[in-house]
């Protein structure tokens, strides 16, 4: 599924893409891309015809464009899933096996598509939170912002992150804690502070901790230098590339290859219904309360 990387990568494409652009047409071709709208696909595309996008905006994995003119205090949201694809294309290529939605403009330039094999994604035009500036949908407020927004709480996270009673791949997880965090950069900041995914979080000092938010911050933010990670054709940014950070992992997908500090072969893990990557020798389950015998020195 993809992450913050690969949602910003999205994200920053709409923004040059669609906003200022008026609707001009809403072709929804599968109900299930809209199942979120409560009355169904024929009020998405009424409340989304005549509308204006405004600017992309971002809260951890999910996407949302305020709209103005006849869609004034609503936002167009949306939720890739596995899966799902926002793409911009000229209006001459020829449909995608899995086009669910398209979006045609007044100016008669390229349409916005999304994409969706699976189907787990979807759009919706929901009511934005009273005075918001960002125009957040009132389904999503609730969702933390990520490390990489200009308002995140370091300290708030950290005081937070302590104080549950979890480990600490459950606690980066939590979208609630902290947005944009999935199994992939998880273990790759785990992996760079040299903590085991089972930590209890109690058991983090608060050096500890902030070092943890700063590994997150970084891999997240080399990811997105280079366009986020693809491991197949499903995550593509809105001109259909796709990201190269696979090739800079230093964990996640590397079972067996040796752990580029310590040469040890990385393991894979069972993991909550997933996997967990690890190095055996760097991250070791600690023994004791507080310090544990894999801890960066």
């Amino acid at each position: 599924m993809p992450e913050l990387p690969e949602v910003e990568v999205v994200r920053r494409g709409l923004a040059d893409w669609v906003a200022g652009r008026t609707v001009a047409d809403v072709q929804v071709l599968h109900p299930r891309a809209v199942r979120r709208q409560p009355a169904g696909a024929a009020d998405f595309s009424a409340r989304l015809t005549g509308t204006t996008l405004g600017s992309a905006q971002r809260r951890g994995k999910y996407l949302w464009v305020p709209l103005t003119g006849t869609g004034e205090g609503f936002s167009l949201i949306g939720h890739l899933g596995m899966s799902g694809q926002l793409l911009v294309q000229d209006p001459s290529v020829p449909d995608e096996t899995h086009l669910r939605v398209r979006l045609r403009f007044d100016d008669g330039g390229r349409e916005l598509r999304f994409v969706d094999q699976r189907t787990f994604g979807g759009l919706a035009v929901e009511e934005a939170e009273d005075g918001d500036p960002e125009g957040t949908p009132v389904s999503i407020a609730h969702i933390a912002r990520d490390p990489l927004d200009p308002r995140f709480d370091d300290a708030a996270f950290v005081a937070a992150l302590r104080a549950k009673r979890t480990t600490v791949k459950r606690a980066l997880l939590d979208q609630s804690l902290i947005s944009g965090v999935g199994n992939i950069y998880a273990d790759e900041a785990l992996w760079r502070s040299r903590l085991h995914y089972d930590r209890p979080t109690a058991t983090l000092t608060r050096p500890q901790a902030l070092l943890l938010l700063a590994d997150a911050r970084d891999v997240m933010t080399a990811a997105l230098a280079v366009g986020g990670t693809s491991f197949d054709s499903l995550y593509v940014n809105v001109n259909g590339e796709s990201g190269y950070f696979s090739r800079d992992l230093d964990a996640y997908g590397r079972e067996q290859e040796p752990c580029r500090r310590c040469g040890t072969p990385i393991r894979r893990a069972a993991w909550m219904n997933r996997s967990s990557y690890f190095c055996p020798r760097c991250q070791r389950v600690p023994r004791t309360r507080g310090q544990g015998p894999g801890d960066r020195p």
